[in-house]
């Protein structure tokens, strides 16, 4: 009984705070924006300035990035004694200016400072998370849209993204704002008039343009697949003259040509031979550095790296199919569909891939969300045990790993993860009592939480 009368208390105090919490980031455009940074940040700052770099190609990368600043060679990109022509040279320029701005601000060791090297992940990360926003707006209201945000920004996989000075995060956002005006162009307002399309088409393309030098054509593929899927289906693609394809295939080129003329001038083919055929064609036709994978990849590591959001979009599923001629959801479908297909298919698999895709995913499910129109079918409902779960066995075996490799006891990360744990236990024992919206934002809790105790406690005694 007193157990039972402290979950109630408990439950009926948080259920407040989601209240308050919901109605301040409701209240206008500018709030949800507020609400979203400050997310954000609670997610996306712990361990970014203490954890030391632990993936090889972050390593990759960094150095790369040191070798442009050190030479003044900013058109050639180089690893050590050999050139690296895996990837066009968007994110070298990003982290050199970075450390740049820190060296200007007085960081004599701003050249080794690995976390000058990820402010751009963490830049693509919130970009991505607010472009989330922006982009919801051209399909639902705002409601639908702050949840949809809210799920990039407690996404496990952005998460460890943001802490990797790598493409993938910026490419994101990227991807997202290119997408957030196709689909503008798509489901136009009724009061959009030429000087917004204009606009609309500017950022459409010039997003293009961004994707491009950062990872070369992945962005054109999904933003080209979505398209062609949909002219497919409704049978027109006479949608497209609203982004202005002569001006905008001009301005493009006037963007990504400079640098791809400046390195065929100094490499020859040798950029596109590694790029392109080793690179790209090497992953499609082949498991590249032992990342091979079969199909289903994807979908079996979805329900972890899309936690929280996961369990929503599979709650959402029934209504997304009912729905599926709907123009919003044909869109999203259009956007997601293909190119998971695709990654599917490409026999090198790593995580990271499918990222662009999960924004999709997100408005999906926030639609169902806003609607109302999740499902209460048992065995799906059940899956909200993943609001508990997850957090559990994170926050239990980076505990665990902080005692047995790192020798410490760990107070403070222990009262985090009982915390977070505690707020799991919640979102998933009160899903059908207090709704899915405040059971959703505790889940949200319990990842900040964990997050705080894993990255900013456990993986830096880890790493030292």
């Amino acid at each position: 009984m007193v157990a039972a009368a402290d979950q109630q208390s408990l439950s009926a105090r948080s259920t407040r705070a989601f209240t308050a919490f919901l109605d301040f980031a409701l209240a206008s455009d500018a709030r949800a924006v507020l609400t979203l940074l400050v997310v954000c940040f609670l997610f996306f700052l712990p361990g970014l300035f203490t954890i030391p770099p632990t993936d090889r190609d972050e390593a990759r990368f960094a150095q790369a990035t040191k070798q442009m600043l050190e030479t003044g060679d900013y058109i050639d990109i180089r690893f050590q004694d050999e050139v690296r022509y895996k990837k066009p040279v968007g994110i070298y320029w990003l982290q050199a200016a970075s450390v740049k701005a820190g060296r200007s601000l007085g960081m004599r060791n701003g050249l080794t400072t690995i976390w000058l090297y990820r402010i751009p992940s963490l830049i693509g990360a919130i970009g991505a998370v607010l472009l989330t926003y922006w982009c919801a707006l051209a399909f639902v209201s705002r409601r639908a849209p702050l949840f949809a945000a809210l799920m990039m920004a407690s996404c496990v996989l952005l998460g460890i993204e943001r802490l990797l000075a790598k493409t993938d995060a910026m490419l994101l956002m990227t991807v997202v704002a290119a997408m957030g005006a196709l689909a503008r162009a798509y489901l136009p307002r009724d009061d959009a008039g030429p000087r917004d399309q204009w606009i609309n088409a500017a950022v459409f393309w010039t997003a293009l343009a961004g994707g491009v030098l950062l990872k070369g054509p992945l962005i054109v593929m999904i933003a080209a697949l979505a398209a062609l899927t949909l002219a497919i289906v409704d049978r027109s693609a006479r949608w497209l003259w609203h982004l202005k394809p002569i001006a905008g295939v001009l301005w493009l080129a006037a963007l990504v040509l400079p640098w791809f003329i400046a390195i065929t001038g100094r490499a020859g083919e040798a950029f596109y031979s590694e790029s392109l055929g080793q690179d790209l064609l090497g992953k499609i036709f082949g498991g590249q550095e032992g990342h091979g994978a079969p199909p289903g990849y994807y979908f079996v590591l979805f329900w972890i790296t899309f936690w929280p959001g996961a369990t929503l979009a599979a709650l959402a599923t029934p209504y997304v199919w009912s729905a599926r001629h709907e123009p919003r959801i044909k869109f999203l479908l259009a956007w997601l569909v293909p190119a998971w297909l695709l990654f599917e298919a490409v026999i090198t698999k790593l995580p990271h891939y499918v990222l662009p895709l999960y924004p999709a995913i997100a408005i999906l499910a926030a639609a169902a969300l806003d609607a109302r129109k999740l499902s209460r079918k048992p065995w799906l409902v059940s899956g909200t045990m993943a609001w508990f779960v997850l957090p559990l066995l994170a926050g239990l075996g980076g505990c665990i790993a902080l005692a047995v490799i790192g020798h410490q006891f760990g107070l403070f990360a222990w009262l985090l993860v009982g915390a977070g744990v505690v707020m799991g236990l919640l979102a998933w024992r009160l899903y059908e009592m207090d709704g899915p919206e405040h059971s959703f934002l505790r889940a949200v809790t319990a990842g900040i939480l964990i997050g705080i105790a894993n990255y900013s406690l456990v993986l830096p005694a880890l790493g030292h």
